[in-house]
């Protein structure tokens, strides 16, 4: 895998280090209790189910605005926010939250329309969830994004360290579900890496923490790439990984198959992703649409638009997609999930 500053990448397996899950915690609450399914105020506005990752950071990045303007995309989800060194978040960990080239690029997002969901976290980078040393302490540190740009909607891309450290998971849903509390109505994901059959231990363990906490997070979302080998098609392997993910939504939460389904979600990588020999393509993106608009899924991404093209020569694989492809293709597949 690419450990390239700003990279989105799915953590590798840690089977060999983690050992027996740390509890075995009971499936808690119901669909009818979860706020996310009960109270129809708390729902996805149009089109934030289909918000693509663009980094502004790294892989020459398009204007969004040219993005919006070709393909029809209403939401981006931006990335990343990490620690500067410390309990405080910065773009990338070193551009300010605002009057920089950020800010201004969510201003015109905005005033062409559309909407933003920020995400925290991401591969490589200091993680907020571990420099900050308490839950209450993480979520003054997600409160602090929420409030620059009055947010939405909140990705926590979860991955490496910050992912296999049991003590820092349960310290992300505990901040998260204080955020949640402070913030009626905000959407939440929570995106993690994932095997063709569904979550690992790891990935069981978080969610099962966050229903013990009672957290209603709006999205459990896999990154179904970088799988290390898969059988059929990457669509029809990341249909797999969905499947295990929903089984472990609804065994930790007691939802109905159709509100697990409703709890869960994908973003995706376009074109060659960071393993040889493992491209997802247009058609696998198909299969996902037709998945995501069966069951309604909480959300349809991928990483990233600034790859989302051909490359030329010379191009830097984070900003192309390493196939044969017209400009946007895989985000006109994605903008036409409406959730």
């Amino acid at each position: 895998m690419r450990k390239t500053i700003g990279v989105r990448l799915t953590a590798p397996l840690l089977a060999a280090a983690l050992g027996p899950a740390a509890l075995l915690l009971a499936p808690v609450a119901s669909a009818a209790a979860d706020p996310a399914v009960a109270n129809p105020a708390v729902a996805a506005a149009p089109g934030m189910a289909a918000a693509p990752y663009e980094y502004l950071g790294w892989g020459s990045p398009q204007k969004p605005t040219d993005v919006m303007k070709a393909t029809g995309v209403k939401w981006f989800t931006l990335a990343f926010i990490l620690s500067d060194g410390g309990c405080n978040p910065k773009w990338d960990g070193s551009r300010p939250l605002t009057g920089g080239s950020d800010e201004a690029a969510i201003k015109s997002i905005r005033a062409a329309g559309g909407d933003v969901v920020v995400s925290v976290g991401g591969w490589s980078g200091n993680k907020l969830g571990e420099k900050c040393s308490s839950a209450s302490a993480l979520a003054g540190a997600y409160q602090k994004v929420i409030d620059a740009y009055k947010l939405k909607a909140f990705d926590i891309d979860i991955e490496d360290t910050e992912f296999g450290n049991a003590t820092v998971r349960q310290r992300v849903v505990d901040a998260l579900k204080i955020v949640k509390t402070k913030n009626p109505g905000l959407v939440t994901y929570i995106t993690m890496g994932t095997t063709p059959t569904g979550p690992d231990a790891t990935g069981k363990d978080l969610i099962k923490r966050g229903a013990a906490a009672g957290l209603a997070n709006d999205g459990w979302v896999v990154m179904p790439f970088d799988f290390g080998g898969h059988t059929g098609t990457m669509g029809q392997a990341s249909v797999g990984a969905l499947e295990g993910l929903k089984a472990a939504v609804k065994s930790a939460y007691g939802y109905s198959d159709d509100a697990a389904y409703r709890h869960i979600g994908v973003s995706s990588m376009n074109g060659k992703t960071d393993q040889a020999g493992e491209t997802v393509t247009t058609a696998d993106f198909r299969t996902l649409l037709g998945y995501a608009q069966q069951h309604h899924l909480a959300r349809f991404s991928f990483w990233s638009v600034n790859r989302d093209r051909a490359c030329g020569s010379g191009t830097d694989a984070d900003a192309c997609s390493g196939v044969a492809q017209s400009p946007y293709e895989f985000t006109k597949i994605v903008v036409q999930y409406q959730g």
